[in-house]
């Protein structure tokens, strides 16, 4: 059974840094592609990061710079180093997994889902 259970959120100021992490189980990492999505009560789902099964990452624009995706395969967890945090980052961000190598995807494409945690900023 695949899960996903992400952890790290919490609340900082505008500036500062947070780390989520999303561990995996019942995936193997080589078949799957992960990703971080984050949604606001105005709007869906947006990719913020996403890292295909060949190891690619990419980055929405608003983030590029800012963000740092990796993952520790020995134990299976997906880590989104976020720092210069600013109010438009405040959402629930969520974990995700696909598979298939590409990773860059909308959230529809995505089967799996934790249950997201909460990163708010505040001024």
């Amino acid at each position: 059974q695949v899960e996903l259970v992400e952890s790290g959120g919490g609340s900082v100021e505008e500036g500062g840094s947070l780390t989520l992490s999303c561990t995996a189980s019942g995936i193997p990492w080589r078949d799957f592609s992960m990703a971080w999505f984050r949604q606001t009560s105005r709007g869906g789902r947006e990719t913020v990061a996403s890292m295909g099964s060949d190891g690619k990452i990419n980055y929405i624009f608003a983030v590029k710079g800012r963000f740092t995706l990796s993952k520790d395969n020995d134990r299976n967890i997906l880590t989104l180093h976020m720092t210069r945090l600013n109010l438009a980052d405040t959402a629930m961000y969520y974990c995700a997994a696909r598979k298939g190598s590409v990773g860059f995807l909308d959230a529809e494409e995505y089967s799996t889902w934790g249950r997201g945690i909460q990163v708010t900023v505040y001024f």
